[in-house]
């Protein structure tokens, strides 16, 4: 008796090539988060989305001397698990084990602003916490993201320091390993206060 051979459609070969290149999509996927360039004294590590928050907290973590940040919002709530209070948990660790950190924020004239509110309000427990907080000129609007780290590691980007930055938005920020960079980037940020 002979075995039937089941006749091979187009459909039958598309749907095999659909699910061939659908597992090596996701066994080759590669990580959100890769250098995207080096030389010998400058490292770049691209950071998208949700890659941002636990990659500046593990530095911010594994500081030693200092941390500068300067962002246009900062908005905590008071929330232990809202990604933005859990940041400023760990800014206060770092001070409290004897790290200097100094966090500009954007004021502006309107002190009706929602941005005033939520920056003044994170002030006040960044402060709390023992960490030096500046605004910007009243005359200036200070739309930067940016942290230094050890004068060497540079976070710049999109990412605002808002639950919704960290978790929800589509975001890109950079991580540069650079003393050159980093030196640059403090330089620009003390021009910054009032």
């Amino acid at each position: 008796m002979a075995t039937r051979i089941p006749k091979i459609t187009t459909l039958s070969i598309l749907l095999l090539l659909i699910c061939v290149l659908s597992l090596a999509a996701i066994l080759l996927k590669p990580s959100l988060s890769h250098t995207i360039g080096q030389t010998s004294d400058c490292r770049a590590t691209l950071l998208k989305n949700k890659d941002y928050f636990p990659t500046l907290v593990k530095t911010i973590d594994n500081a030693r001397k200092e941390i500068v940040m300067s962002f246009f919002l900062f908005k905590t709530n008071g929330y232990r698990s809202n990604y933005p209070d859990r940041l400023v948990n760990h800014l206060i660790r770092a001070t409290e084990r004897g790290v200097k950190v100094k966090i500009l924020l954007e004021i502006g004239k309107d002190s009706n602003s929602q941005i005033n509110k939520n920056n003044i309000e994170t002030a006040k427990r960044l402060k709390k916490g023992g960490i030096d907080v500046y605004f910007d000129s009243l005359h200036t609007k200070t739309h930067t993201k940016v942290v230094v780290i050890d004068r060497r590691y540079t976070f710049l980007g999109s990412h605002n320091l808002t639950s919704s930055a960290l978790k929800y938005n589509n975001e890109l920020s950079i991580l540069i390993d650079s003393t050159k960079v980093a030196r640059e980037t403090l330089s620009y940020i003390n021009s910054l206060r009032r």
